[in-house]
């Protein structure tokens, strides 16, 4: 391949990455914002009050991080084993069928116990998809471009995020405008769910028609040439420790922070404010839009300073904001609610953003699917899995935001400590890490230089 074909853009696989991704997060986040606004009413109503009832949804919202580093296992194994592409277009179809499954789904007051349990089960099969999604989609793109723009590309599935929570919120606010509450609740949240069938097949249609990277059919053909026994997760995990452990650091501040914003503002806004919850999923529409570009600006600006100093500024970010956005929920004034929505997503961008391209470049090619996956996945039970059920239990008990913003000043420690001590990794490139790490260096090069 010429030198030009490797820095040209992959916008192929960028769309095709990114469209799939968008679909399996909408339907992800559709379940999150549910489980706020409908399902304590409809799978959980002998909770015995509004925040029981919402603590108990979002226990059935946690089993999907649970599921998560399950699937990065399975997933990462096969796709470095078999290829990214196969594996993504299975995580697609068992996602959309999990989101259409709950569409379907009767209440509480129709089959008692048996609704929360199949909510769970559904909830599972979401979680168990999504964790192999994320390592395949951003490395079909990081494995296609070219090491001076991996952060930039790396960054447009991570954008997915954001892109599928516009996509989950919108047709939430619509539906919930649209409809009068009992007509919302009794089936106008079904139709958000049903949707994602037609999603689905859009994003499998596209994947169809990209390939895995050449870096990738090269490794591959080598360990089948040399028949060398091919372990990935045991090779991380013997292999690879410290990088693990630093991508499951860098991931507690970003996936707490995210969390908050997204899930537990809305329970804080509207218990303890008392703002209708269709006026907040208008703020928070706006955030995301925000959020939709921050994402890849992180990325490219991580491509000219580094991917340390642009997650480090997110990291101080994170903290402030935990001290500060609950003393301005409480104001009620919705345009400075609005800005510390915003404010909140901008300092995940700056830490999410390059993160595809950090993580990725920490470990070698036949085990990169499975060595991200695990780190980015085990965190989230953590991180995203925890934070809103934490920060619920902390303003039970409490009564009030102090303890909150204490979790989230120790949750951006704990990515401070991880971020000092992982590696800049700007500009370096896949096959040279690959032949300088054989079977265990841990001395990878950027542009020729080790890295220090």
């Amino acid at each position: 391949m010429s030198a030009p074909a490797r820095n040209r853009p992959p916008t192929k696989v960028v769309a095709a990455s990114t469209a799939g991704t968008v679909v399996e997060w909408y339907d992800f986040f559709i379940y999150a914002t549910a489980a706020t606004l409908v399902f304590p009413a409809l799978f959980f109503p002998q909770a015995g009050s509004q925040l029981a009832g919402i603590l108990a949804a979002l226990g059935t919202y946690a089993v999907g991080f649970v599921a998560r580093p399950v699937g990065g296992i399975v997933f990462g194994h096969y796709g470095d084993k078999l290829g990214r592409k196969q594996l993504l277009q299975i995580s697609l179809l068992i996602i959309g069928v999990a989101t259409f499954l709950i569409g379907l789904l009767p209440t509480y007051g129709q089959v008692g116990v048996w609704a929360p349990i199949l909510l769970v089960v559904l909830r599972f099969a979401q979680g168990f998809a999504l964790g192999g999604e994320w390592g395949g989609a951003v490395l079909l793109v990081s494995e296609h471009g070219s090491r001076e723009s991996r952060g930039l590309w790396a960054s447009f599935p991570q954008a997915a995020v954001p892109a599928g929570n516009i996509l989950a919120t919108g047709v939430l606010a619509l539906l919930s405008v649209t409809l009068t509450q009992e007509a919302f609740l009794s089936w106008g949240w079904r139709i958000a769910f049903l949707a994602s069938a037609v999603l689905v097949v859009i994003g499998y249609v596209i994947r169809t028609r990209i390939e895995d990277a050449p870096v990738f059919r090269e490794t591959i053909a080598k360990v089948a040439a040399e028949e060398q026994e091919h372990a990935p997760l045991r090779e991380v995990l013997r292999e690879y420790p410290r990088q693990l452990l630093v991508a499951m650091g860098l991931r507690i501040s970003e996936n707490t922070q995210y969390y908050m914003v997204v899930s537990f503002s809305i329970t804080y806004l509207t218990v303890v404010v008392g703002v209708p919850s269709g006026q907040i999923l208008g703020l928070l529409l706006v955030a995301h839009v925000v959020h939709l570009f921050a994402v890849p600006f992180a990325g490219f600006l991580s491509d000219r300073v580094g991917r340390k100093p642009v997650i480090g500024f997110g990291i101080g970010l994170a903290a402030v904001w935990g001290v500060v956005a609950w003393q301005v929920f409480e104001t009620n004034q919705r345009l400075a609610i609005t800005v510390v929505l915003v404010g909140g997503l901008l300092a995940h961008a700056c830490m999410y953003g390059p993160q595809a391209a950090f993580l990725s470049e920490m470990f070698p090619t036949r085990m990169r699917y499975t060595g991200i996956s695990v780190g980015h996945q085990v965190a989230s039970i953590l991180a995203g899995a925890l934070a809103p059920i934490l920060a619920g239990i902390l303003l039970a008990v409490y009564g009030n935001w102090f303890g909150i913003a204490a979790y989230l000043v120790v949750a951006a420690s704990i990515s401070a400590v991880a971020l000092y001590h992982s590696r800049e990794t700007r500009g370096l490139d896949y096959a040279e890490l690959d032949r300088r790490t054989g079977h265990g260096a841990d001395v990878p090069s950027v542009a020729g230089r080790p890295v220090s």
